[in-house]
């Protein structure tokens, strides 16, 4: 277990927002609990499956005949937070590696993040983890808003796909 862990059993507020303009944002996955709070800084990708895993987690549980919980199978109205990120952002680490699990016991998805590893050593333990329990509903805000979040960024190209920035795109892609 790493020396120093930032644990959230029941959060007021777990949320993946961002720091920037698009093109340039930093993604932070920002958890609190009254006055404790905590950042990590994530990739726009790992934000991206983050979501998608979990919603998968809440889907496979929907479907789950012998599931005893109550999994929504939206989001519930009066958990949509689509506040910014609680300031100042202070980021504890930038996430190298994250681990998601199903908590039956509370009923709860659990996020590990891990810093990133910037060693040789690959048997090196982290010394650091931010460890966060959310229950199924919270889960559910989480997917919604991170996904919003993911996708508010800069335009795609139609023709190429790849972000286009604000002072334009060279695209390689050939012409219809």
């Amino acid at each position: 277990m790493p020396d120093l862990v930032h644990q959230f059993d029941w959060p007021d507020r777990v949320v993946v927002g961002t720091v920037g303009h698009p093109g340039s944002r930093t993604f932070y996955l920002q958890v609190r609990d009254g006055a404790r709070s905590a950042s990590v800084a994530l990739e726009k990708e790992q934000s991206a499956v983050l979501a998608e895993k979990i919603d998968e987690i809440l889907d496979a549980l929907m479907a789950d005949e012998g599931n005893r919980f109550s999994v929504p199978a939206a989001t519930p109205a009066e958990l949509v937070d689509n506040e910014p990120l609680d300031q100042p952002v202070e980021e504890e680490f930038r996430t190298g590696l994250l681990r998601l699990a199903w908590d039956p016991s509370n009923a709860q998805i659990v996020v590990e993040a891990f810093p990133l590893d910037e060693t040789e050593d690959e048997d090196a333990e982290p010394n650091e983890m931010l460890l966060v329990r959310m229950p199924v509903g919270t889960a559910r805000a989480f997917v919604e808003r991170t996904r919003q979040v993911v996708r508010s960024g800069r335009p795609l190209c139609p023709r190429c796909g790849e972000p286009v920035d604000d002072d334009g795109h060279v695209c390689d892609a050939p012409k219809p």
